[in-house]
């Protein structure tokens, strides 16, 4: 299969056109940013982790009856993904409160929360990705009824698959994003997991091994992004 013209460059991967006009090819980078963009940087070899980490989560979770967008790993930091198109939504999924929702809340980092937490953001970098709900969604024509709950029935199926998948890696799922698109008509899971779009602390020393190094200055950003991976194959 035949690589094309670059569609599209974010913040962490490039996204090229196929000779197959349902396939996109995908590049990860090793470009680094928080706080909407305004801090940047670069981890070496993140994009080969993420790649690879994105890998094995979707192909476990297509075992667990959740559809993603995921076709083929090409190498290290390519693969292939279904040519979705992608709902302006992000979806956020908390366990244990860290980050703006402790903050938000007034909740001492690490508290672990009575139920799942779910928030929607909307993605859009100039407003800065602002928190929404299911009344926004429907007031500005994001996303149908049918397309919410669907991916609210995703987020939670993936929520509990990843706490037991993490866990079995001694492993705390603290929280994720994740985003989906439609392809063929289909609701299906897209983007990336991995420390760029998870909370993972060690579960016995509760160290970070996620893109909050990074963010928080706290240094040792590469050996855990790998730490990461290597726990899980």
């Amino acid at each position: 299969m035949e690589r094309l013209e670059m569609l599209y460059e974010g913040k962490a991967k490039k996204v090229y056109k196929t000779s197959e006009p349902d396939i996109f090819h995908i590049v990860y980078k090793d470009d680094a940013t928080a706080f909407n963009g305004v801090k940047k940087g670069t981890i070496l070899d993140k994009g080969a982790v993420n790649n690879q980490m994105s890998a094995i989560l979707f192909q476990m979770l297509e075992e667990k009856g959740v559809p993603t967008h995921f076709v083929e790993l090409i190498n290290e930091r390519e693969m292939l993904v279904k040519a979705v198109k992608i709902l302006p939504l992000e979806v956020i999924v908390r366990n244990i409160a860290a980050g703006s929702l402790a903050k938000r809340l007034g909740l001492e980092e690490g508290t672990v929360m009575a139920s799942t937490v779910l928030e929607f953001c909307y993605k859009d970098d100039d407003l800065g990705d602002p928190m929404i709900n299911d009344y926004h969604i429907a007031a500005i024509d994001l996303a149908t009824e049918e397309q919410v709950a669907l991916i609210k029935k995703y987020a939670f199926t993936i929520n509990e698959v990843l706490v037991n998948y993490f866990k079995e890696r001694n492993i705390k799922l603290v929280d994720f994003k994740i985003e989906f698109g439609v392809y063929k008509g289909e609701v299906i899971l897209a983007d990336e997991i991995s420390p760029d779009t998870c909370r993972l602390w060690d579960a016995e020393t509760d160290k970070k091994l996620d893109k909050d190094r990074f963010r928080r200055d706290l240094g040792d950003v590469e050996d855990a992004y790998q730490e990461v991976l290597s726990r899980l194959k």
